[in-house]
């Protein structure tokens, strides 16, 4: 079975200046109008009776996020045609999302806080659940996500968290605190990295120090970029693309980690949530207002829910999915897989302990200075 080793993650994940300049372009980062009401929750009458054969989607997603045959998968069973429209980051599916009326997109794939931001500007369709039946096979953590609690209008196609990956065999002292990251071992300088991914860049730092990873508050931002000042000064090295590569060969012995990108089908390799807690992140699948084909929207999405559809995530680019049925098949189709790799392990509950990530508008931009100011400091 291939391993699609999945590179959307590092751009996509900050919630940067880019997002704020195009949220402006659509009317600002806020979640009401200039009249202080909240976006309309108003929604399109749709027919469950649809013939879904008159309908067509344009879905957005990252390359390799899906299976390549998913369009002729979707035609043979909803008789619905089905163009992939690709974007390598949630920047870059938002420049074409929040800066027109009408941007084409049907069915859209954006990490939650996007998703959150979208809603905001009132670009998405309420969820109409009686036209959705697989979402009972959700976990009931995944109704419980801060950007949008109750699955109101996005669906959680994945979800992991962040934590430490490293070497058993050349770290003298398994991990325990995000501090091994950030003041490491005088034996392990050389060999530990951190990601530059604007809130991720962050997270280490504002969890060692107990402060929310969605804080505004500039005096804790102050003390979280000076720990990590001085982690750059003992020579920290960053990477957010090969880290796991690094690891396997031994040229890293430490470093910050995606779970699904831990390669702990290495049995040196082991994956950590230190003790101060992380994040919960989610990568969701959303429908457009916009959209002309609604009915077959939802349809798409139902599909997708299916436990034999939604499972190949977690067995081709090893995330898991919040889909009890769909993990319960994985389980049931390769259980050296979840032995093998164990962040496929982790209980939803698990993972509910940690903080998701949220929009945070205009106050995104303290996180790009954060990183920038970092990424400059020689």
């Amino acid at each position: 079975m291939s391993r699609i080793r999945y590179t959307r993650r590092l751009p996509a994940a900050a919630v940067a200046a880019g997002l704020v300049l195009a949220l402006a372009a659509c009317g600002g980062g806020s979640s009401t109008s200039a009249d202080g009401a909240a976006p309309s929750a108003a929604t399109d009458q749709l027919n469950p009776n649809a013939d879904l054969s008159k309908q067509s989607l344009n879905v957005a997603i990252w390359p390799d996020y899906s299976p390549k045959d998913l369009p002729q998968r979707v035609k043979e069973k909803l008789g619905v045609d089905v163009k992939i429209a690709l974007h390598d980051t949630n920047e870059a599916a938002m420049a074409k999302l929040a800066t027109t009326a009408d941007s084409g997109i049907d069915v859209a794939f954006v990490s939650g806080q996007y998703a959150q931001a979208l809603n905001e500007q009132g670009l998405l369709e309420p969820l109409h659940p009686e036209l959705i039946p697989n979402l009972a096979n959700l976990y009931p953590e995944a109704s419980q996500l801060s950007f949008d609690k109750g699955n109101k209008f996005s669906v959680p196609y994945t979800w992991g968290t962040t934590g430490i990956c490293y070497r058993a065999d050349l770290v003298k002292t398994p991990p325990t605190s995000w501090n091994d990251i950030l003041n490491p071992p005088a034996d392990l300088k050389g060999k530990v990295t951190m990601m530059t991914t604007e809130r991720w860049l962050a997270l280490p730092a504002l969890k060692l120090l107990n402060y929310s990873i969605n804080t505004t508050d500039d005096k804790q931002l102050g003390e979280a970029k000076d720990l990590l000042l001085k982690a750059k000064q003992w020579g920290m090295l960053y990477d957010d693309v090969t880290f796991g590569a690094k690891l396997d060969k031994g040229e890293a012995a430490m470093v910050e980690a995606w779970d699904g990108w831990c390669p702990t089908t290495n049995p040196k390799i082991k994956f950590m949530v230190p003790k101060e807690g992380s994040d919960l992140w989610s990568d969701t699948m959303v429908i457009m207002k916009s959209s002309k084909n609604k009915e077959a929207a939802h349809a798409f999405i139902n599909y997708i829910l299916d436990p034999k559809v939604h499972s190949w995530v977690s067995e081709n680019i090893l995330y898991k999915v919040p889909n009890k049925a769909a993990m319960d098949e994985v389980a049931k189709n390769d259980q050296a897989l979840l032995k093998q790799n164990t962040p496929l392990q982790m209980t939803p509950a698990e993972l509910l302990k940690g903080e998701s990530i949220i929009d945070l508008g205009q106050d995104s931009t303290k996180y790009t200075r954060l990183s920038t100011e970092i990424s400059a400091q020689k």
